[in-house]
């Protein structure tokens, strides 16, 4: 009986192990996988996603989502002309939410 109880024990603690050891999706993930590209056209942009830093991604990240094919990519948040287009996109903006 005591031996039983031994091997019970011990798979229950390789199953807590490997359980514990398993990838959570959506915690301790970036969605981009690289630093993202430093050029995108303006009026393909169909959508912009700003994720700022948090405890499960370590730095910025910017999605574009294409106008014509859904597409998303990564921009580089560090890039100046990425940067420049945000400044430009964010007065545009804010310039047409006071007209209105």
């Amino acid at each position: 009986m005591k031996g039983t109880w031994a091997v019970v024990f011990c798979s229950l603690l390789l199953i807590a192990a490997e359980i514990q050891g398993q990838p959570t999706y959506g915690k301790g993930r970036c969605s981009c996988v690289d630093k993202g590209s430093d050029l995108v056209q303006p009026k393909a942009l169909g959508k912009i996603e700003v994720i700022p830093k948090s405890s499960s991604c370590d730095h910025v990240e910017i999605i574009a989502t294409m106008k014509a094919t859904g597409v998303q990519r990564c921009l580089n948040p560090n890039s100046k002309r990425v940067q420049k287009m945000m400044t430009t996109l964010i007065k545009k903006r804010s310039s047409q939410s006071t007209h209105r």
